[in-house]
């Protein structure tokens, strides 16, 4: 499961190589796996935009990650008029845009399908899928579309797997891996796009999975711990590098190899 909500908590920033020459875009970035998605890029030189819903909690991330380097731009995912901004602000305050990371998302109910009220359905899937959609659209249009770059999206394994009282969300991420690989066909051989499927994540999202239990859900993983957002960080930051310059349409497992317990025996 993934996260849009919690930031890790942090003793200083890390490390920086000298700028890249680079610019990303990654939605819902605030706290959680978003954040430590920028924190891979800043880390590595890239400049960055950073969105989010709460505007205070953006800013408070834009100045631990170094404003710099950062920018933030407040608003929700899925408003057409929010993502037009946020790419029209990376260009005009950075002139490019090479990396678009769609990580922000959304499950507010949890229960059977069955039972699913079908107007939050539609909310999960505007947020976590049409907003997608969106994004890649307008720096494709900004960009990507003459000068290349990459795209990641942040997918789930709940959306290779049946993923009991989060179908919603899985059925949503299982679209997302699918919405990879149409951009994957069409935006090649210029934009190289791919997936993270990412297991729990320690991040008040999934907090609901592991609290009060967080050695029992570990358990379950091959490599004995749950995830943190510095993983999807660097798998994020693999993805967006030229020693993946030959991947594209691909969705990398991240699970601390959970999916190994699915085997027969």
């Amino acid at each position: 499961m993934t996260d849009r909500t919690e930031q890790p908590e942090r003793s200083g920033r890390s490390p920086r190589l000298p700028d890249s020459g680079k610019v990303a875009l990654v939605t819902g970035a605030s706290r959680g796996i978003g954040y430590g998605v920028a924190e891979a890029f800043v880390a590595r030189g890239d400049r960055v935009c950073v969105t989010g819903r709460n505007e205070e909690a953006l800013k408070e991330a834009v100045e631990r990650l170094g404003s710099d380097r950062v920018i933030g731009v407040a608003g929700k995912a899925h408003d057409e008029t929010h993502q037009a901004r946020a790419v029209e602000r990376v260009m005009e305050t950075f002139g490019r845009v090479d990396f678009l990371v769609n990580n922000a998302g959304t499950n507010p109910v949890f229960g059977p399908m069955a039972e699913l009220d079908l107007n939050v359905a539609r909310k999960v899937y505007e947020t976590n899928v049409i907003s997608a959609l969106g994004f890649a659209q307008q720096t494709w249009r900004a960009w990507q579309r003459e000068n290349g770059g990459a795209i990641v999206n942040i997918a789930s394994v709940a959306g290779v797997s049946a993923s009991p009282f989060i179908g919603a969300y899985g059925m949503s991420k299982a679209a997302m891996v699918n919405l990879t690989l149409q951009l994957a066909h069409e935006f090649a051989p210029v934009v190289r796009v791919n997936a993270i499927a990412p297991a729990v994540v320690k991040t008040r999202f999934a907090q609901a999975l592991y609290e009060g239990r967080e050695a029992e859900a570990a358990a379950a993983y091959p490599l004995g711990r749950l995830g943190v957002p510095e993983d999807i960080g660097g798998a994020a930051a693999f993805l967006t590098s030229e020693q993946s310059d030959w991947i594209t349409g691909q969705t990398l497992m991240v699970d601390g190899g959970i999916f190994l317990n699915a085997g027969v025996g």
